[in-house]
């Protein structure tokens, strides 16, 4: 069974810095796709940073390019968030897909596995 597991979430000043990791297991993840999305409430999951495995430079949204850091060894990954925004306020989840796919990496349809999610907050 297929578990993502989200930690580092919380309430951060504007300017400051978090950790998010995700650990995941019940499979070999080195060839998965694995990624964060952020979700305001009422609007559709935005994708943030993924990384398609095996070495892959990793794609960032504009929105967080140069601020964020993805990094991932074997079954886990962590999103570095520096220089946050009250704009970054969001639930991030943490995604990977395994399977074939058409869609683009962007989308949700793209990943076969979610996290629960956990809450990012930044005051202004």
């Amino acid at each position: 069974q297929v578990q993502l597991v989200e930690s580092g979430g919380g309430l951060v000043e504007a300017g400051g810095s978090l950790r998010l990791s995700c650990a995941a297991s019940g499979r070999t993840f080195s060839n998965y796709r694995m990624g964060w999305f952020g979700q305001d409430p009422g609007k559709e999951r935005e994708l943030v940073a993924v990384n398609r495995g095996r070495g892959a430079r990793t794609y960032y949204s504009d929105s967080v390019k140069g601020r964020f850091t993805f990094s991932r060894a074997n079954a886990s990954n962590t999103l570095q968030m520096n220089s946050l925004k009250p704009d970054d306020t969001a639930v991030y989840y943490c995604a990977a897909g395994g399977s074939y796919t058409l869609d683009s990496l962007d989308t949700q349809r793209a990943y076969d596995y979610w996290g629960q999610g956990t809450q990012v907050t930044v005051s202004s």
